[in-house]
């Protein structure tokens, strides 16, 4: 009862799942973003497509048996493909199962213009997505088509996505072919698809910006998590060799050879600029 009085109570969903309270909501997500318009010189070349994974799990259990009514981060996704787009570049858009894409729609920023335009071109591709394993059937012989993979943060990201064989076949698939991979805040809990079957991890060595174990353990104090996460990301990182060069959740963005990172939701705008010109520059 004090919570709800303090406002930091997670608010439950008829699902019987929890979205943040209205105090964690009020400190972490905005009603319009920080994205910068920019004219990018449009890429005009063969590799104009950017493979886009997203989760289509909306709950998350967290250890004390609560479900976090999660998805993608809107701005986490809508941002960096804003600036990809205006850079000339078009997306296929998946799910493991080709169920609809999930989306934090409580996160979603109402009063951002650029934002709900994207969203709205490319709903019917959020509602129908591709199924990976049709990627993987049709695609993967088909590499000079594409310029990078691109998996959007939210804590939905660590919901099948680590765990799935597809996801290390597609990963794999960007190394070996040079092309880059871009993810931020938990979507690099995908990275960890590269250790399934006791495969060495493929990022070992390498430098990247992760949403930290250490803010997820005190976002519960406030409400924006229902309880503690079932497991934590960045050490799990850390343990397999990663660098990760952030502690706070913020807008630091990192680039290690083909690897394109962003710490936080924070790092949207950021992480979409430092996408769009590193593709502009390496493949014009």
């Amino acid at each position: 009862m004090l919570k709800k009085l303090l406002g930091i109570a997670p608010q439950i969903e008829p699902d019987g799942s929890y979205r943040p309270s209205k105090l964690a909501l009020k400190l972490g997500t905005v009603d319009k973003t920080d994205f910068e318009n920019i004219s990018y010189q449009k890429y005009q070349g063969k590799k104009s497509k950017i493979f886009v994974l997203f989760t289509e799990q909306k709950n998350m259990t967290m250890k004390n048996g609560k479900m976090f009514s999660t998805g993608n981060h809107p701005v986490e996704a809508l941002l960096p493909m804003l600036h990809l787009k205006n850079a000339g570049f078009e997306f296929e858009i998946a799910t493991i199962t080709g169920k609809p894409v999930v989306f934090e729609m409580w996160a979603f920023p109402e009063k951002d213009e650029h934002v709900k335009s994207i969203y709205k071109e490319l709903e019917p591709s959020f509602q129908r997505p591709m199924k990976l394993q049709k990627f993987i059937d049709n695609s993967l012989n088909d590499s000079d088509a594409y310029a990078a993979v691109f998996v959007p943060g939210g804590h939905g990201a660590m919901l099948g996505i680590p765990n799935d064989e597809n996801v290390g076949k597609v990963l794999n698939w960007a190394h070996e072919k040079g092309l880059f991979t871009i993810t931020l805040c938990h979507g690099p809990g995908s990275l960890l698809s590269t250790t399934l079957n006791n495969q060495k991890f493929l990022y070992e060595g390498y430098k990247m910006a992760v949403f930290p174990d250490s803010v997820d353990k005190q976002t519960p104090m406030i409400g924006y998590l229902p309880g503690h996460m079932p497991m934590g990301l960045s050490e799990k990182l850390k343990s397999l060799g990663a660098n990760i060069v952030n502690t706070k959740s913020d807008k630091t963005v990192c680039l290690d050879r083909k690897l394109i990172t962003g710490a936080s939701p924070l790092a949207s705008n950021e992480l979409g600029k430092l996408a769009a010109n590193t593709l502009l520059k390496a493949l014009n």
